[in-house]
């Protein structure tokens, strides 16, 4: 009889890492699927492109037989949603190598990474190419649609003369205090990035993931709930200046990023209470820079912001050791 000695965990669960990470991407097809229906192939370019520069990124510069968990393939799918469908693709594929780059392996690999990959290769994107990352193409064009400026010469201006551009229902918020019908929005016949496409089929592979319990309910839960509340507030102050909680939860980029980005298992809390914490941040944070900010839309600065205080709070909800009790500090006189 052979005696194994092995730290702990010793019982494992069925679920690896690689059987997570793929099924999150398989529930990101049909809102793929749905960012071609509703803006075109371009769409599908952009998304591609994100997704070659992240997973060639992983191929050279990761380690051996990294490729098979799937990590490099949802931050450049992620990635290619955020940006819009005209998107020149060099910079997609930049975007998708700075993910990964930049955003992962500088850290140490899957696992060690303190913010979001995606959103630190879409914050790069925004600082160096901020015009044709705020250039929205209209909605309904076709699904066979193509845009010259996905096609754009590397370093050189994009040309979009052929795009029909279209302000996005934040943008026509912020700076002309009109706001979308709610069922447009939750249908994603607007315009904007390639996942603000449908909250419909964001919610339902969010609502498989947690079935799964492949992410935490409890973050995009508390995201939307704040979200919500803090919009019904301060709706009811002044309705003319405020929009109503509809159009805060369904406009942007707001499903995507509290379904699946502030719930990477990596960089969100692992405690309950953490992650209570962390989603009400984020969501305070999204309205406040959305009201206040200078910019339309917050949800990746929330995120990332968040990102860098989950080491805090995963110290400060750490909750005792089973079968013990936590002392009680005691202040002297």
């Amino acid at each position: 009889m052979n005696l194994q000695i092995a730290a702990s965990p010793h019982l494992k669960g069925t679920d690896s890492t690689e059987r997570i990470m793929w099924t999150v991407v398989i529930t990101l097809l049909p809102v793929v699927v749905g960012a071609v229906w509703f803006f075109g192939l371009g769409a599908l370019l952009v998304v591609a492109a994100t997704t070659i520069g992240a997973v060639l990124t992983e191929r050279v510069l990761g380690p051996g037989g990294s490729l098979r968990d799937g990590s490099a393939a949802i931050t450049g799918l992620l990635l290619g949603l955020t940006l819009p469908p005209g998107f020149p693709l060099w910079m997609a594929l930049l975007g998708g190598m700075i993910a990964i780059g930049i955003g992962k392996l500088v850290f140490g690999g899957l696992g060690q990474n303190v913010f979001n990959p995606a959103l630190i290769g879409r914050a790069f994107l925004q600082a160096a190419f901020p015009t044709a990352i705020t250039t929205w193409p209209a909605v309904s064009q076709g699904w066979t649609t193509l845009y010259a400026s996905n096609f754009a010469v590397p370093l050189a201006q994009a040309n979009t003369a052929d795009v029909i551009t279209a302000a996005t229902p934040l943008g026509l918020m912020k700076f002309e205090h009109t706001t979308t019908n709610a069922a447009s929005l939750f249908m994603g016949q607007v315009g904007g990035s390639v996942g603000e496409t449908s909250a419909l089929l964001i919610l339902i592979g969010g609502a498989y993931l947690a079935w799964k319990r492949y992410l935490d309910w409890r973050i995009p839960v508390s995201i939307l709930a704040t979200v919500a509340v803090f919009a019904t507030v301060l709706h009811a102050i002044d309705a003319q200046r405020f929009p109503d909680a509809a159009f805060m939860l369904f406009s942007g980029g707001l499903m995507l990023g509290a379904v699946y980005m502030a719930t990477d298992l990596v960089t969100s809390p692992i405690t309950h209470k953490g992650a209570w914490i962390f989603g009400i941040g984020i969501g305070l944070l999204v309205v406040l820079i959305r009201i206040w900010g200078g910019l339309p839309e917050g949800v990746m600065y929330a995120i990332l912001l968040m990102n860098a205080v989950v080491p805090a709070l995963n110290r400060l909800t750490r909750p005792a050791v089973f079968g013990t009790v936590r002392e009680k500090k005691t202040v002297r006189a």
